[in-house]
Parts: structure tokens; sequence; C-alpha cells
């Protein structure tokens, strides 16, 4: 049973009240001040708000005697629609990268394979100290050997380990599940890429035997234009070969090739190619040293119009003419939500 109060403590709990309402009151107004407050935007975070483009732009053309100079956002422009935009974000090229080697192993045999770990080896001293690199390779599905890591030893060793692989080849399936699966998402912290080996050939082209990958090449695509992943393709000539050995018609591998590029394309890439497996460990400095030229950039379009239309996008180099930028080709104007 609960006891009645005295007048003394109904005084003291009237006080009580008061001072309970009033530290409830200042606390309420000092929250509604820090709310009014515009909160600080960190300059390590790429996607600052909804309405930023954010741009991987590659620049190439730097004389490979010389280490590339650094550049400024006054060294760019960037055109949306042919549209001049300011640029409000924009981070150095020395920003870490996660990068993930995907090798494609079907068909190989063990000649092949000791040169494929020997140049996935001289790829890993070539990345910079401050790049993680993933291993994965693929033949009818993908095969994650390491994953994001900065110990070289242990990256060496693991290549190592690669096994002899046989079956056919899911090459969207793989890179598709690379870029979903794989690689961390909506961290402005460190820049992503996958440099992928292969002929390009999946199972699902025509006039190819096997079931291939289940997702299409045009929702692949799909994917790669909604990621922050850039993908650097290498194409690795083996249509000669596998054209002897397997009947596979000339237009599988033009067709193989054409849709290497619409990746390159896509993400602003160069379309790298090895004619021979010896040529890989030149091709894979060529792209460590471009990887080490990508800068982002952000800026928030004059065009405000989410109505869902293509935005084409143009990155020029205004102070070097001798060097050349490439990015994505542009983006459909959608809420993010």
């Amino acid at each position: 049973m609960l006891a009645a109060l005295t007048p003394c403590r109904a005084a003291n709990v009237g006080t009580m009240r008061i001072r309970v309402f009033t530290t409830v009151f200042l606390v309420f107004v000092l929250c509604a001040v820090v709310v009014a407050q515009d909160p600080p935007e960190s300059v390590e975070t790429v996607r600052i708000d909804s309405d930023l483009v954010d741009l991987k732009v590659s620049v190439l053309g730097f004389p490979t005697n010389a280490p590339p100079p650094m550049l400024d956002p006054k060294d760019f422009v960037v055109l949306e629609d042919g549209v001049p935009q300011e640029i409000s974000f924009f981070a150095a090229a020395d920003t870490p990268f996660d990068l993930v080697l995907l090798l494609d192993l079907s068909g190989s045999n063990s000649k092949k394979l000791k040169m494929i770990r020997n140049s996935a080896k001289r790829f890993v001293d070539a990345a910079r100290d401050v790049d993680r690199i993933a291993l994965v390779t693929f033949t009818n599905r993908p095969a994650l050997y390491s994953s994001f890591t900065l110990d070289r030893k242990k990256l060496k060793k693991t290549i190592d380990e690669i096994d002899e692989a046989y079956g056919g080849t899911s090459f969207w399936d793989s890179l598709d599940w690379v870029l979903r699966d794989l690689i961390p998402q909506g961290s402005g912290l460190r820049r992503s890429a996958i440099v992928v080996m292969t002929d390009g050939v999946d199972n699902a082209l025509p006039n190819v035997e096997g079931d291939g990958s289940q997702i299409p090449f045009e929702a692949l695509l799909e994917t790669i234009r909604k990621s922050e992943t850039m993908v650097f393709p290498i194409y690795l000539d083996t249509e000669n070969e596998n054209r002897n050995r397997h009947d596979m018609l000339p237009v599988t591998y033009a067709t193989a090739r054409e849709q290497l590029a619409q990746i390159a394309s896509t993400c602003g890439t160069p379309m790298y190619k090895a004619a021979r497996l010896s040529d890989l460990d030149q091709v894979y400095a060529q792209v460590v040293r471009d990887l080490s030229t990508v800068y982002s950039i952000g800026y928030r379009p004059t065009n405000k119009a989410l109505d869902g239309k293509w935005r084409s996008v143009e990155v020029r180099l205004s102070t070097r003419t001798d060097l050349f930028a490439r990015t994505k080709r542009g983006y459909f104007a959608k809420s993010r939500s």
C-alpha cells in the first residue's frame, strides 16, 4: 500500500520536479542547437551526400621513365551533357586501393599454371604497399584463394597453392560475384578495382559448349555501371589454341573481345592485351602504373532533375595536353533511395 505524502515531502517533490523539468528543457535546447548546425563534411568520404556524382578518373599517357606528377583540381575540367561542373570533392592518386586479381584458369595445364603463378607474384610485387590485394580464380565458378590482405608474403604463398583447374568458364557470373559479394561497398576510405585476366569466352556465348553463366551479359554491365569499382580487363589471346582444340568459331572470340571492350568503356578504363602468357608481366606492370594515376572527383550536377534520364559525362585535362583522362561515360539520374 502506498503511503500518503506529508506537506513537506510534497514541497520537496515539487521542487525536484521543477529541477527535472528545467534540466530536461535545457537538454532539449542543446539538442536542438546541435541538430540545427550543419554536420562537418569528412574529407575522407567520397559520397558526401545523395546528389554527389562520384567519378574515378584514370590519367594515362605518362612517360614510363619518370614517376607521374600529382595533379590538382585545377588541372581537370568536368562536363555533364557538355555543361561545365564545379568540382566539390577531390582525392589524390595516393588513396589506397582494394585490388582483386581475378584469374581465368579454364583449360589451363601445368605449364601455363606455373607462368600464371609467377606473373601473379610479380603483380603483387609491383602493387603499392598501401594496397590490399585479394586473389580469386575461376572456371565454371569462382574460387577465393585469399581475401583482402597487405601481407605480401602470405599472398605469394597462397599463389603457390593455386591448383590445376578444369571445367568450363563462367566469366560473367564470377565477375558479378566479386562485384556484389567480395568487395566492401560504401566505404570512401579506399577505392576498389578488379584486374581480370581472361580470354572473355563465357560458355554462355553462342556456339560454345557448356552451360556457362546464369547472369546475362547485359545484367553484368548494369551491375558494373552501378558499382563504384573499376574493372581493368586484360585480354589473353587464346583464339588459335582453343579454336583448334574445341572447334571454336572466330565470331565467338570477336564477341568476347567486344564484351571486354564494353566493360572497359563502361568503367572508363583501358582494355589491355596479352598475346601470350609471357606478356602478362609487362601488362601487369602497366596496370599497376595506371592504377597509381586514378583520381576520385566528385561534383554536384547543375541539372538537379532526378528524371531517370542518361547524363553523359566527360573529363578533360586543361593543363596537360600530353595526357588524357578516362572515366565512366555517364549515369542515369535516379534517386539513390
